[in-house]
């Protein structure tokens, strides 16, 4: 997961660095560039909210949970994941699998002239994205539960 988001990422800039220089040196842009540009950093952030997650980067309100022990710390972690992080990412794979095969079906492309093709592949990274999210908090849940019972 972190080495598709590094070489999307890598990618990215790469695209960047090229789009800018044939656009400001050479007076020549390209619209499916700057398409492309856009879905691999959709990747990268995509990609990067179950790598955020894996590392307990996200944002919390901490305005209270500092303030608690530690036991109840993973008691609120363990009750955030199975009421808000397991149905919310299982709703985004349910409802972007369906998005992403009624963009299949109509072979939905970019409207711009010049513009990308086959718009499915980057709709399809949304379910996957979650699904990696799904399974990171299931990891999780599973830790926490082992730390929780053990204090």
């Amino acid at each position: 997961m972190r080495y598709i988001t590094a070489f999307s990422f890598m990618l990215l800039v790469v695209l960047i660095v090229f789009d800018a220089t044939n656009r400001y040196l050479f007076s020549n842009g390209s619209t499916a560039i700057q398409e492309l540009q856009w879905h691999l950093f959709d990747v990268v952030i995509l990609f990067s909210i179950a790598y955020t997650f894996r590392h307990n980067s996200h944002v919390r309100v901490d305005i209270l949970y500092d303030k608690f022990s530690k036991k109840t710390q993973i008691f609120i972690d363990m009750v955030a994941i199975v009421f808000f992080v397991l149905p919310l990412s299982l709703l985004i794979v349910y409802m972007g699998f369906h998005f992403t095969e009624l963009s299949f079906v109509q072979n939905e492309a970019s409207s711009d002239p010049g513009g990308l093709p086959y718009r499915w592949i980057v709709k399809s990274f949304m379910p996957l994205a979650f699904v990696f999210v799904i399974f990171e908090a299931l990891k999780e849940l599973k830790s926490s539960f082992k730390r929780w019972s053990r204090l």
